[in-house]
């Protein structure tokens, strides 16, 4: 992983990487599946249909309870792109970005596909998924940012006005990359972002976000980790929108008991630098993941966004046993979500005994192709 691939791992430090590792893509599919039965809806159209509260548990999308938007499916593509960076590695083709670039663009052919099919047999184990075919909303921006071979980049970005939330809310894995610098962790973000989301707020909210994870996953506070995405954010072009949404989200924990309106306030018109500032606020003010996830959906903003960014943080920062084990029972794709975690796990704490000098695992191989 980074400069750190041959570290060795003490068996305490493994397990607590995993269940970070687990928590976080869990913690943000569990949020996103809350979020997207009432992703279209005001605040006044939630309470009418769930109860003065608003939702305060997981309701039908898509035809079932604890199905996941395209912001999951995504964040699953991002981590199978990161794997397949590292055991590309070994070939001397050493490029996450254009990695993940070929992992969003496996993604756009379940979009577009029926199913997986023989032609995908080269493709790893994730695009055979058959749940993953299903159409769950898909942005524009990334119907449009991954509908042909040629990579965003930050000097020529896919969709130079888009500033919406999806680039972060698929940025998590990103920051499980815990032996890299945060700087780097940011940069390869950004980078990926800009994939599909041109606007500087919304690569620049991806790297932030990432950053964010980076610090929670290596056990710092949520304080002290939006602090770092400060520090690395100034300097930058463009950041103001996303350094100023994040001070305001430390600035409202002051300002009173959570609500709805706060929330609301925060998340703004629903741009990328606004749902992470209230993903923020949501853990800073949550008496614990359920009320924080609640707090995030229950607004009239995009609701599976918020709560998808939230969930992320909440899971790095806990670890896969404070998530609702109720929630997880019903989440939509939890067997694949869970052999990813693990899988992402192993590679980047043991990824040498994978696929290195002293021999590889075939089995492996074919999981995650070096093609």
């Amino acid at each position: 992983m980074g400069a750190t691939a041959g570290a060795v791992w003490g068996r305490a430090e493994q397990q607590d990487f995993r269940s970070r590792v687990r928590g976080t893509l869990l913690g943000a599919a569990v949020g996103d599946a809350l979020g997207a039965p009432v992703d279209a809806l005001t605040l006044e159209e939630i309470r009418e249909a769930h109860g003065a509260e608003g939702l305060l548990d997981l309701a039908p999308a898509y035809g079932r309870r604890g199905a996941v938007t395209h912001l999951t499916q995504l964040t699953l593509f991002s981590v199978d792109g990161l794997i397949r960076a590292q055991v590309r590695r070994d070939t001397g083709a050493w490029h996450p970005p254009t990695d993940v670039h070929r992992a969003y663009r496996r993604w756009a052919a379940t979009q577009s596909d029926w199913g997986p099919d023989e032609r995908r047999k080269d493709d790893g184990w994730l695009a055979r998924e058959e749940w993953l075919y299903a159409r769950r909303d898909p942005a524009r921006a990334c119907l449009l940012g991954l509908g042909d071979d040629i990579m965003g980049t930050l000097d020529a970005p896919k969709n130079p006005g888009e500033s919406g939330p999806e680039a972060a809310a698929r940025s998590a894995p990103f920051g499980l990359l815990v032996g890299w610098e945060p700087q780097l962790v940011m940069q390869l973000a950004v980078e990926c972002a800009a994939q599909t989301h041109g606007h500087p707020a919304a690569y620049l909210s991806a790297g932030a976000y990432a950053v964010v994870v980076h610090a929670l996953a290596r056990g710092e506070s949520l304080d002290a980790a939006v602090q770092q995405a400060l520090a690395l954010l100034a300097g930058r072009q463009g950041q103001q929108q996303v350094t100023d949404a994040l001070q305001h989200a430390l600035g409202a924990v002051r300002q009173g008991m959570p609500s709805p309106g706060r929330v609301e306030e925060l998340a703004g018109d629903g741009a990328a630098e606004g749902l992470l500032a209230a993903a923020v606020y949501c853990v800073l003010v949550g008496d614990d993941v359920r009320h924080g996830l609640c707090l995030a959906v229950n607004h009239g903003g995009p609701s599976a966004a918020t709560a998808a960014l939230t969930g992320g943080l909440l899971g790095a920062l806990h670890g896969e046993t404070a998530l609702p084990p109720a929630w997880l029972a019903e989440l939509e794709g939890r067997p694949s979500l869970l052999v990813l975690a693990d899988d992402f796990a192993m590679e980047m704490t043991q990824g040498p005994a994978l696929h290195g000098p002293a021999g590889s695992s075939p089995g492996w191989l074919a999981r995650y192709p070096r093609g």
